[in-house]
C-alpha cells in the first residue's frame, strides 16, 4: 500500500525543500513555503505490464491540424489561425485586465458552430449571466457550469461525445481529491493541468486555461505548468487605460511575436485593427521631447510615440525613470550620447515613456528614442511628419534593422513622409525625404540643423 509523506514547496518557483524555512532560498520570496503531502510507492512494489511504444518515422504522412476560428480576428492572429483540435492554452494576466471577458466573447461566438463548455471555478452562474447581459451574448447558446473539482469535471468531458471547446476559469481554483494540499498550491496546479490536459489530447477538444499572475507579471504556480501546454497568452495593459495586448510568448502552432490589440469599454472588448492610427489619434501640436518610432510586433508594423523629459537635477544621482521600456538601454544610449557625440546628461533627470501603455522591447527603437531625448534636451520640437527607427551600438554606430520596407511604408500610409533611418537602409530605400544616419553624431547633427 503507497504511503503518505510530506514535502515542502515554494509556492513561488516550485523548489522542494525537507523542512520548512521562512523564506525560498531558490528564489528568495518570504513565506511562500507550503507543507504538502507527496505518495511514496513501498519499495518491492512490481511495476504494471508495459504495452510498449508506438513508434514512427519523419518520413510518416501527418495531416495538418485543423483550425477553428474564434472569430475575434485579433485573437486568431495571435494564436496563429485559431484553436487547434486537441491543443492547450493557457492565457494569464493582472487580475481585472478582461481575461474572463475575451473567453466569454470568444466562446459565444464560437458557440454558433461549435459545442463550447465554460467552467468558472471563481464564479458563480449568476454571475456570468450578469456579465453576459452587460455584453449583449444572452442568445449565445453556450454551455456554462461552475465547478473545481478535476475529478467532477473529468467525467463531463472526457467521454467520446466530449465538447469542441473547454474553458477553464481559473486552473488555480481547481483541485485533485488524491492529494492533500489546497487548491493553487504547486501540487494541485501541476495535478490539476495535467488531468485536463490528458483529457484534451485524448478526446481532441482545444483546451483554454486561465491562469494567475504574480506580482512580477509570471503565471503563478509552477514553471512546469507552461511547459506542459501548447501556447502561452498574455493579456497586459494598464486598468487606468482603455488599451489591452494579447502577446504569444510560447507557442508550437504559430508564431510568437505576433500581438493583438484591444480596447476595453463598457460593452467587452473591441477589436482594433489598425493600432497604429490609434495610438497617433491624440498627437497634437509638435511639442518638444516626442518622437514616433516605426516599430514591428510580430508581422504587423505599429507606429509609437515615445516621450522623454529631461530636468536639471538637485541630487548628485540624477534620477532615470522609464515606461514602457527598458530602463538598461536607456542607460546606454545616455552613455553613448555622452561619451560618443558630447550631448551631457549626467546632471540632468531623465525620464522616457512609451505613450498608450505598450512595451517597447526591439533594439530598433535606439534612435526613436534617442530624438526624443535630444528634442527634449535642446528643447526642440521635431517635426510632425517624421518617423526613426535604427539600433545604436556602444562604438556609436546606428545599425540596420529588419523590415525597413514595411517599417516606411506603414508610416507613409498614417502620413510619415519623412524618416530618420540608418544610412544601410537608405540605400534600399531611396528616398529625398528621408535621412540616412550612420553614427550618433550624424544623428546629433540632424538635430541640431533640422
Amino acid at each position: 500500500m503507497a504511503k503518505s509523506s510530506a514535502q515542502f514547496v515554494c509556492q513561488a518557483c516550485g523548489a522542494v525543500t525537507g523542512k520548512w524555512a521562512g523564506k525560498c532560498d531558490s528564489c528568495g520570496e518570504w513565506n511562500s513555503i507550503v507543507e504538502e503531502a507527496v505518495t511514496l510507492t513501498p519499495k518491492g512494489m512490481k511495476p504494471g505490464k508495459s504495452k510498449g511504444l508506438q513508434t514512427a518515422s519523419l518520413a510518416d504522412t501527418v495531416s495538418p491540424h485543423a483550425r477553428e476560428t474564434t472569430g475575434i480576428g485579433e485573437l486568431d492572429r495571435v494564436l496563429g489561425g485559431g484553436l487547434v483540435e486537441g491543443s492547450a492554452i493557457l492565457l494569464g494576466g493582472d487580475p481585472g485586465i478582461g481575461k474572463s471577458t475575451l473567453l466569454l466573447q470568444a466562446a459565444a461566438i464560437l458557440a454558433g458552430s461549435r459545442q463550447v463548455l465554460y467552467i468558472s471555478g471563481e464564479e458563480s452562474l449568476a454571475q456570468i449571466q450578469l456579465r453576459s447581459q452587460r455584453l449583449g451574448l444572452t442568445q449565445a447558446p453556450l454551455t456554462l457550469a461552475t465547478a473545481t473539482s478535476v475529478r467532477d469535471i473529468l467525467s463531463t468531458i472526457d467521454v467520446p461525445q466530449a465538447p469542441d471547446v473547454v474553458i477553464i476559469d481559473s486552473i488555480q481554483t481547481m483541485f485533485v481529491d488524491s492529494i492533500e494540499s489546497a487548491p493553487g498550491t504547486v501540487g494541485q496546479v501541476r495535478a490539476s493541468a495535467h488531468e485536463l490536459i490528458r483529457a484534451a489530447k485524448r478526446r481532441g477538444f482545444a483546451l483554454i486555461l486561465v491562469g494567475h499572475v504574480t506580482k512580477d507579471g509570471q503565471i503563478a504556480g509552477p514553471r512546469v505548468l507552461e511547459h506542459m501546454v501548447d501556447t502561452v497568452l498574455y493579456f497586459e495593459g494598464d486598468r487606468g487605460q482603455m488599451y489591452r495586448i494579447l502577446r504569444a510568448v510560447k507557442n508550437r502552432f504559430g508564431a510568437t511575436d505576433e500581438i493583438g490589440v484591444f480596447t476595453m469599454n463598457d460593452t467587452g472588448l473591441t477589436e482594433v485593427r489598425n493600432p497604429s492610427a490609434l495610438f497617433l489619434h491624440e498627437r497634437g501640436e509638435p511639442v518638444s521631447g516626442a518622437a514616433v518610432f516605426a516599430g514591428m510586433e510580430g508581422t504587423r508594423p505599429l507606429l509609437i510615440e515615445i516621450q522623454a523629459l529631461v530636468s536639471q537635477s538637485p541630487m548628485a544621482t540624477p534620477r532615470r525613470a522609464t515606461v514602457g521600456y527598458d530602463g538598461a538601454r536607456l542607460s546606454m544610449i545616455l552613455a553613448v550620447l555622452e561619451s560618443r557625440a558630447g550631448m551631457k546628461f549626467s546632471d540632468k533627470e531623465v525620464f522616457l515613456n512609451v505613450a498608450g501603455g505598450l512595451k517597447v522591447t526591439e533594439p530598433a527603437a535606439d534612435v526613436a528614442a534617442a530624438m526624443a531625448l535630444l528634442s527634449a534636451l535642446l528643447d526642440k520640437p521635431l517635426p510632425t511628419q517624421l518617423v526613426g527607427f535604427g539600433e545604436i551600438g556602444l562604438t556609436g554606430e546606428i545599425r540596420s534593422v529588419s523590415r525597413s520596407e514595411t517599417r516606411l511604408k506603414e508610416a507613409t500610409a498614417l502620413g510619415f513622409a519623412r524618416a530618420v533611418i540608418p544610412a544601410a537602409s537608405l540605400e534600399k530605400n531611396a528616398s529625398s525625404k528621408h535621412t540616412g544616419v550612420r553614427d550618433v553624431d550624424a544623428l546629433v547633427r540632424f538635430m541640431l540643423e533640422g
